[in-house]
C-alpha cells in the first residue's frame, strides 16, 4: 500500500494481497462443508482446529499464541488514501457490494473510525473485546513481565488430547521445560517472548487509531480499570520494560538469583538480551545474545521516553500560559 501511493505499479500488487487477506479470513472460518471455523464463539477466542483423513474437524482448545496472533492483521488506511489508489478503491469497493460471503469474515471495511480511517482487521470490534479479556487476564495470559505465550490457565489445568491409544499433553511452563520432551526446551510452553509482545503492541495501536478514545478495555481484566488500547499498549510496553529496569529493592528480574550481575559493580550494569523470560519471574531463560529480537526493548523505552517528553511539554506549556 505504501509502495502503491509512490509508483502507481504497485496498486495491482495491493489489490493482491487485499484480496489474499479477504481469502485466508473466510478460510479461518470455513474448514470443510460443516463450516467450522478457527474462532469459537462460546469461549471466545481462536483455536487449533484437526482435521482427519475421514473429513471429520476437532478443535485442539489450547490457550496459546494461536489465539492472539490473528489481532496482528490489520492495517488501518487513512482518510484521503484511497482517492489516490483508484483501481485498489474500486476493487474494495466490489468486493464489499457482490461478495459478503467473503467480507462478513473481517471487520466492517466501509465504516469510517477515527480521523475517517478505514480499518482492515481479521477481527471486529465484538471479537476484539473477546480475545483481550482472556489475553489481559493475570490468571491467563498477561504476566508481570509481559504477555505469556501459552495461558497460565493451563497450570491447574492442562489440555490433554488422547488419540490412537495415545494421550498427548500440554502444561503451562513458564521457563525450563519440566520434561525432556523438544530437548527440554519450553519455548512456546509459557514464556513471554519480545517479539510477539512487540506485534501484539503495534496491533493495539493500529486498533486504537481506528477506534479512537471512546473504546476502552478492562485491563487488567477484572480490575474495574478501564483504558484505550494505546494505554494497554503502554502498559504491556511498561510490563516488558521492567524485566530490564531495577526494581525498588535494586534488583533486575531478567537476573533473577544471579549475584554477580544483580550486585556485582563490574556486571551488575551490562545487560544480556536473553532469548525468552520466565512467565512469572520475568527471568532471562535460553540464550543470552539474542539482540535480534529482545533488542526491541530499546524501541519500547524510546516510545515511552518520546510520549513522556511530548506530556511533560505539554504541561509546561500550559503552566507558562
Amino acid at each position: 500500500m505504501d509502495l502503491a501511493t509512490q509508483d502507481p505499479t504497485y496498486e495491482d500488487v495491493a489489490s493482491k494481497f487485499w484480496e489474499h487477506f479477504i481469502y485466508i479470513a473466510y478460510a479461518m472460518n470455513h474448514l470443510g462443508h460443516e463450516g467450522m471455523g478457527l474462532w469459537d464463539d462460546t469461549d471466545g477466542f481462536f483455536y487449533d482446529v484437526l482435521k482427519f483423513p475421514d473429513g471429520g474437524h476437532f478443535p485442539v482448545k489450547v490457550r496459546s499464541m494461536v489465539g492472539l496472533i490473528p489481532l496482528f492483521a490489520v492495517e488501518t488506511l487513512e482518510a484521503g488514501l484511497l482517492d489516490h489508489l483508484p483501481d485498489f478503491k474500486r476493487r474494495m469497493e466490489w468486493f464489499i457490494d457482490n461478495r459478503p460471503d467473503l467480507t462478513k469474515n473481517v471487520a466492517c471495511m466501509r465504516t469510517a473510525g477515527r480521523d475517517a480511517r478505514r480499518l482492515l482487521s481479521i477481527v471486529d470490534e465484538q471479537k476484539l473485546r473477546r480475545i483481550l479479556q482472556v489475553m489481559l487476564n493475570e490468571s491467563e495470559f498477561l504476566s508481570p513481565h509481559g504477555i505469556r505465550a501459552l495461558s497460565r490457565h493451563h497450570r491447574e489445568h492442562p489440555y490433554t488430547l488422547k488419540f490412537n491409544g495415545g494421550e498427548h499433553r500440554v502444561d503451562y511452563d513458564p521457563a525450563e521445560s519440566r520434561t525432556g520432551l523438544f530437548g527440554g526446551n519450553s519455548n512456546w510452553r509459557g514464556p513471554v517472548w519480545f517479539p510477539l509482545n512487540y506485534l501484539l503492541i503495534e496491533s493495539l495501536q493500529k486498533f486504537h487509531h481506528y477506534l479512537g478514545e471512546q473504546f476502552k478495555v478492562e485491563c487488567p481484566t477484572g480490575s474495574g480499570q478501564y483504558l484505550t488500547l494505546w494505554e494497554v499498549s503502554r502498559e504491556l510496553s511498561r510490563r516488558l520494560s521492567c524485566t530490564f529496569l531495577r526494581d525498588p529493592q535494586g534488583r533486575r528480574p531478567v537476573y533473577d538469583e544471579r549475584e554477580k550481575f544483580q550486585t556485582d559493580p563490574h556486571w551488575r550494569d551490562l545487560i544480556l538480551f536473553f532469548e525468552y523470560f520466565d512467565g512469572d519471574t520475568g527471568r532471562g531463560v535460553g540464550a543470552n545474545h539474542q539482540t535480534g529480537w529482545t533488542g526491541l526493548v530499546a524501541k519500547m523505552l524510546q516510545q515511552s521516553g518520546e510520549r513522556k517528553s511530548v506530556a511533560i511539554g505539554t504541561a509546561q506549556a500550559a503552566v507558562r500560559s
